[in-house]
């Protein structure tokens, strides 16, 4: 009989316990495989809507569906045991009201197994946030560069160059965990005003070129990779597989011209 005893994942408790402590290590990830190798390390992994970029060369996360989500947020559960999995709420699958937004929330959450959403805004979506938790969907929120506002942001710019504009990332911090969010991503955000809003929130704070005082960190995991031709200026590139990639499709390609594919091993008997 086994004595080996089962695996838990992390809980939302748990990551929101993570205030001021160990920090909070976080990655992307789509699809099953890579989640089963991020698993192993992540305390929680973010199925963000920026997969219509990475996975779908879309120009930008508006296009992706909640059908889309809810396909990438199913492969992603199923291939972890450990992290807690959150899943983000597309653009137009929530704004509308807290009513539409509990709606989408649920069917992700019920159709993919995740632990919790995550949706873009401060303080205009502090009530839809308090009407989630209220119902029991736990939200992680996400202020600062809000790449579904990209539009009207004009762009994806670094946020709170300005210290006149920090009084506002501040009160969208502080409106978000008021209404229950159980952490918050500050993406694209000033050094200083990132490490600023980590000391006034209650709950952790998750950076993404932000501040190394945040409580924890998230990048997407193509960027880290190198499989982003062009990632963002803030990104450290861990290891550059496109290279790697290339040159095994290189490798395969010559041997498939030259007829030596498939050798002796690999033909069926």
């Amino acid at each position: 009989m086994s004595t080996q005893k089962p695996v838990r994942r992390i809980t939302v408790p748990q990551i929101r316990n993570r205030k001021g402590g160990q920090p909070i290590v976080s990655l992307t990830s789509y699809h099953a495989h890579t989640a089963a190798v991020v698993d192993k390390y992540a305390d929680f992994i973010l199925v963000g809507d920026s997969l219509g970029m990475v996975m779908h060369g879309m120009d930008s996360t508006i296009g992706v569906s909640l059908e889309l989500m809810i396909m990438h947020g199913t492969a992603v559960v199923r291939g972890t045991e450990r992290s807690l999995v959150v899943v983000d709420l597309p653009f137009g699958s929530y704004e509308e009201s807290p009513a539409l937004a509990f709606r989408s929330a649920a069917k992700v959450m019920k159709e993919t197994g995740c632990g919790a959403v995550k949706l873009e805004g401060g303080q205009r979506m502090a009530e839809t946030i308090r009407f989630l938790t209220e119902r029991g969907i736990p939200v992680m929120a996400h202020i600062g560069l809000t790449p579904q506002s990209s539009n009207t942001m004009g762009g994806f710019k670094t946020q709170g160059r300005d210290e006149s504009d920090w009084v506002a990332h501040e009160a969208d911090a502080e409106a978000v965990s008021e209404a229950g969010a159980f952490a918050l991503v500050l993406e694209g955000m000033v050094e200083p005003l990132a490490a600023r809003i980590t000391e006034q929130v209650a709950i952790p704070t998750i950076g993404i070129g932000a501040s190394a005082k945040c409580d924890g960190q998230i990048l997407v995991l193509e960027d880290m990779l190198g499989l982003n031709p062009k990632p963002p200026k803030f990104v450290k590139v861990y290891s550059d597989i496109g290279d790697r990639i290339e040159q095994a499709v290189k490798t395969y390609t010559e041997e498939v011209t030259s007829r030596k594919f498939p050798s002796e091993d690999n033909i069926y008997r």
